[in-house]
């Protein structure tokens, strides 16, 4: 098989790197690219077992996970002392070790599908066709998730929070600890009953098929159990991070083989970039579904997946 080239590295670094966190599905992108510009592209970019380009994408897969871990680090330094507090005392009592436990319950369905059907998956369905079909469902669902899923009838608008206010003048002066926006919202999450978190973990399986975004599944599943936007977008933020980590993580050694040797240099370049594109990209979608939502996004994978179909059939 051909080596991997430091251009195609890079363009596909930038790709992997937006696409795994935008709900727009990288592995369907990692896919199409290669095919839509044909020639050497097509050849050098072939996802196949044992293939140069499939270990260069595990890398920037890792690339992906260190960014969202150094953009979260403050949140998940809470995370695992919850997780390490609630072990050694034998108690969940507080919000973040709640949550520690519902990320890790969540977890345990991914994981356990993509270490059995993940091979087989992209051995049978790594081809344009599919997922370019893929790819458009994807946009269909997250278009369905925003036209029918409704907040739970608990959640106040953020503009209504922000401007509410009340008067404390004639109260005694009162200290309150100061709670950041992040812990605020994982206050929420914590409350998500164990069976919804698992619900909402388990929506990444989905993203096991070339063209369905892992970021946009979790965030329409948790949608429709009541988070609103910025939330459900937190927790599928959460979420991504020890599945990626650990499946790339899982997955390095075939980088190392003989006969991707000559794609290491590449892959250190194309996962630089990948690191990069995702850190400016998670740094952008947290704002952004502060007050947006995902029909964009829909738009997109619709035309873009109808118009890869017909490009192939042509």
């Amino acid at each position: 098989m051909s080596a991997v080239t430091y251009v195609e590295s890079i363009v596909v670094g930038a790709l992997q790197g937006v696409s795994e966190l935008f709900p727009v599905s990288s592995l369907g992108h990692s896919i199409l690219l290669p095919a839509l510009v044909g020639g050497q592209w097509s050849q050098d970019l072939s996802i196949g077992k044992d293939s140069p380009y499939l270990a260069v994408l595990v890398a920037m897969h890792v690339a992906t996970a260190l960014a969202l871990v150094i953009f979260f680090w403050r949140d998940w330094v809470r995370i695992i002392a919850g997780l390490w507090t609630s072990i050694r005392h034998r108690e969940i009592r507080t919000a973040d070790q709640r949550l520690a436990w519902l990320l890790v319950l969540a977890t345990i369905p991914v994981g356990l599908a993509g270490l059995l059907f993940e091979g087989l998956l992209r051995d049978f369905l790594g081809k344009p066709v599919p997922a370019a079909i893929f790819l458009t469902l994807n946009g269909g669902v997250l278009y369905a998730a925003e036209r029918f899923s409704r907040p739970r009838k608990s959640e106040v608008p953020a503009v209504s929070r922000s401007e509410e206010t009340i008067d404390f003048s004639a109260e005694d002066t009162m200290v309150m600890r100061a709670v950041s926006v992040e812990q605020a919202s994982d206050a929420r999450l914590s409350k998500l009953r164990i069976g919804e978190a698992m619900l909402i973990g388990s929506a990444q399986i989905l993203a096991l098929f070339p063209g369905i975004s892992r970021s946009g599944i979790t965030m329409v599943a948790g949608l429709r159990r009541g988070l609103n936007h910025e939330d459900a977008a937190r927790f599928a933020f959460l979420l991504a991070t020890p599945v990626i980590l650990a499946a790339g993580v899982l997955k390095m050694p075939s980088l190392f083989r003989p006969e991707n040797q000559a794609s290491l240099g590449p892959a250190l370049v194309g996962s630089v970039v990948a690191g990069i594109a995702s850190y400016i990209a998670v740094r952008f979608l947290v704002k952004y579904f502060e007050t947006r939502t995902l029909t964009p996004f829909a738009i997109y994978c619709v035309v873009a997946g109808i118009g890869s179909l017909i490009f192939f059939s042509v």
